[in-house]
């Protein structure tokens, strides 16, 4: 199914020529009626004379109401541009077009409405204007029908005229990863609530989980509509309905995506490249502060010109856009920037996820350009550059690449040693595995230097620096074991060649404290603990056992403590405190210290007074 969008300036007959298209009334708000302008977005559907069902998108042609125009032609397949015989191009006429050339639409048909109010003579003059100002867009060759929506003039020849366009114009590709923009989030009595948009790049089921992002609210599709008729499923490139149970209205809001979950992640940041409208009304400087737009999702922003400092009329330069607030797009999407003097310009998002770059700076250019040109090869390598690697999800989301497109690529990739894959999706290029290992032997060197008494660095600690998931740092270590860059020590990483080595004075002490345990291994005393550091040692030497801030037990008192404790659960079914302090003649505050570590181990679990073994002890 093909989405068809109006554009044009305010009273040149859009939602007019819609009805009678139709037969049905996009203006749905009261106030729209009332004022007899279109404020936000209408729909309705047409059976073209083919038999082909499609779906229209009515917009608003007033300046005031452009972000909600904005929200609608994202997604169109064919665009009407509509200009009155009686006015002519007009300021939002030009608006219009300019922001259709910049999203690519170029499929459309230049339409000329109310032709009953003027002579021939001044209809041809207007059609003449008409075809002069999209001369430079991708409308430039779109034909021209000349209407009246009252009468009916022109109406039959306009209908064939999308039929056949529709005829040459190719469905949206199906690469199973559904994405609708919220533009319309309402509650229907006895379903609940309700969101509408255009699907692409997939297919919605009734019964499906889907994720709403960026909130990340997940919930299950109900139902699903298109054109009030309910649908089991839905493919890309319609309109539709999605009745979701469980939320309300206020769970989410117009702009926020539907998909399914888990793949796609908000952005603040991206690189695009720009370009301007023909009639721009002042140059657009370096960290000019914008409204961006994509679907129906809209952001304060701020441009970071990547290539010089300001950027003229009907220009194309590299630049960075940083969002207030997250935003949800992949690679490929179109964009469209304003500030309050008008429509600056637009273009397409080439890296969605992008870090901060240096201004202008010729290797962060070419790289843009080779992620910009290049295949799936070079586009993965280039989103693999920064050597922390990526999941096999994350590229997906952030190449705008089918999945099995870059399933495919890796595979070719890691035959001849360009990417490593490792835990089965993580992926590194081989430079960037290089750099990421330098990186790891570095913190993990560091941390010895700074602590030279402990045995390494906690593995949290050094996924928190790398900034990487328990998931990625778990795929990640066995391979920097066989690389020889660490040393799995269970809860913390080592270099291969760190040795502890103490001071005659650390010795002593160590020896010391040993024998004091040793000489009473149940009740050990409270006031001679080593220095922490060395204390730490003999806890990670499996030498001692720390139950409390205070209480440490030699390695084999606990042990023994702890088998003596689990036997005699084992025959009496429970055991108290008192119990184990009687068992090891030691005071309240050791067997107490005891029996929560044990607890903590989760060997036992309490149960008022008592204790009582877990499953499985």
């Amino acid at each position: 199914m093909f989405v068809i969008g109006t554009a044009g300036h305010v009273d040149h007959g859009k939602s007019l020529l819609v009805k009678a298209l139709t037969g049905i009334d996009p203006d749905r708000l009261a106030e729209e009626k009332e004022r007899g302008l279109t404020i936000d977005l209408g729909f309705a559907w047409l059976d073209l004379p083919s038999g082909r069902n499609v779906s229209i998108v009515d917009v608003p042609g007033h300046e005031r109401f452009i972000k909600n125009m904005l929200a609608g032609v994202g997604g169109i397949d064919l665009a009407l541009l509509i200009v009155a015989a009686d006015e002519g191009v007009m300021p939002q006429t030009r608006e219009h077009l300019a922001i259709l050339n910049l999203l690519e639409v170029k499929s459309g048909i230049l339409v000329i409405s109310k032709k009953d109010l003027v002579e021939d003579e001044w209809l041809q003059m207007v059609m003449s204007d008409v075809r002069e100002a999209v001369k430079d867009t991708t409308l430039a060759t779109a034909p021209m029908v000349a209407v009246s929506a009252l009468k009916g003039d022109g109406l039959p020849k306009l209908l064939s005229s999308i039929d056949s366009l529709l005829e040459s114009t190719a469905p949206k590709q199906d690469i199973g990863r559904p994405r609708l923009s919220i533009d319309r989030i309402f509650t229907m009595t006895g379903f609940g609530t309700v969101v509408t948009g255009t699907l692409i790049d997939g297919t919605l089921s009734v019964g499906q989980e889907i994720e709403i992002v960026p909130r990340g609210i997940k919930a299950r599709i109900r139902g699903l509509q298109m054109h009030k008729t309910k649908a089991d499923s839905v493919g890309p490139g319609n309109r539709v309905a999605v009745n979701l149970a469980g939320l309300s209205v206020t769970d989410f809001s117009r702009g926020e995506v539907l998909t399914v979950p888990g793949w796609l992640k908000p952005t603040r940041r991206l690189d695009v490249k720009l370009r301007t409208v023909p009639n721009l009304a002042r140059a657009v400087k370096h960290n000019t502060k914008v409204t961006f737009h994509t679907g129906s999702c809209e952001s304060p922003a701020k441009v970071r010109l990547l290539e010089s400092d300001k950027l003229g009329a009907d220009e194309v330069m590299w630049a960075q856009v940083r969002l207030e607030k997250p935003v949800v797009l992949v690679k490929g999407d179109f964009f469209i920037v304003r500030a309050s003097w008008g429509t600056l310009g637009g273009g397409r998002v080439i890296d969605p996820y992008s870090r901060r770059h240096r201004r202008l700076h010729k290797p962060t250019l070419d790289s843009l350009e080779a992620l910009e040109q290049g295949g799936a090869h070079e586009v993965l390598l280039k989103l693999l550059v920064s050597g922390n690697g990526l999941e096999t999800d994350q590229l997906i989301a952030r190449s705008g690449l089918a999945s099995d497109q870059v399933t495919l690529a890796i595979t070719d990739m890691q035959s001849d040693g360009r990417v490593m894959v490792l835990g089965q999706t993580l992926v590194f290029s081989s430079p960037g595995w290089k750099r990421f290992a330098g990186e790891v032997r570095g913190i993990v060197g560091q941390y010895h230097l700074q602590y030279p008494l402990r045995l390494g660095i906690p593995r949290e600690d050094v996924k928190s620096r790398l900034k990487m998931t328990s998931k990625a740092i778990s795929s990640a270590v066995p391979q920097l074991v066989l690389d020889n860059v660490v040393v799995d020590e269970g809860a913390s990483l080592r270099l291969p060649d760190h040795r502890i080595e103490l001071s005659d004075v650390q010795r002593k002490a160590a020896d010391s404290f040993l024998k004091l345990l040793a000489a009473n291994p149940y009740s050990p005393a409270l006031d001679v603990l080593p220095d922490p550091a060395l204390l730490n040692l003999l806890v990670d030497q499996k030498k001692v056992v720390r139950v409390s801030a205070n209480v440490v037990f030699s390695t084999d008192a606990y042990d023994q403590m702890v088998s003596k404790v689990i036997a005699c659960m084992k025959e009496n079914g429970k055991i108290t405190v008192a119990v184990v302090r009687d068992m090891f003649n030691a005071s309240r505050k050791y067997a107490l210290a005891l029996m929560e570590h044990m607890d903590e181990r989760k060997i036992t679990r309490r149960v008022g007074d008592e204790r009582v073994l877990r499953a499985g002890q």
